[in-house]
């Protein structure tokens, strides 16, 4: 079986866990008055839990590759030195020290210093359009969430 298939194999049992959570156990414990609202807070998380579970089927029955298309070349898991595996494990790591960070740190500084970083390890060279534009979009979002949605967002460090 390809990697792939594989992948989505895993997908689909993270899915289904996902989707049990959300059908059978998420809901046990609301309040009455909430039960009556046409959407619960396991709204979301069942249509994200169907949707992954549709995309993994499509993937493990083939049905994404149509029978015109010339065959795409396979990821060979004999090979994956010959990928840029140090990129993306990089990534993965910054995604965990980002998570880690943002209470300390704050989350305007600890979100500019990861759109920076993930964009320099990816590639990117141009520092002065980088950082304004991390900034732009570390305070943008931080805005929204902050002063738009009223959900309290620390942007600074704990200390001040």
């Amino acid at each position: 079986m390809a990697l792939d298939r594989w992948i989505a194999l895993i997908f689909l049992v993270i899915c289904g866990v996902y989707g049990y959570t959300a059908f059978f156990l998420m809901d046990v414990g609301m309040p009455p008055f909430m039960q009556r609202n046409p959407i619960w807070p396991s709204t979301f998380p069942k249509i994200l839990s169907l949707l992954g579970v549709i995309c993994s089927f499509v993937i493990l029955m083939g049905f994404e590759k149509g029978a015109d298309d010339p065959k795409p070349m396979d990821i060979n898991y004999r090979r994956l030195t010959d990928y840029k595996l140090g990129q993306a494990i990089l990534l993965i790591s910054l995604m965990v020290l980002y998570a880690f960070s943002l209470r300390p740190v704050g989350f305007l500084a600890s979100t500019v210093l990861f759109l920076v970083l993930s964009s320099a390890t990816l590639g990117e060279r141009r520092f002065h359009i980088l950082i304004p534009v991390a900034l732009i979009a570390a305070g943008g979002i931080w805005y929204l969430v902050q002063e738009v949605l009223g959900i309290f967002l620390r942007p600074w460090p704990m200390g001040f």
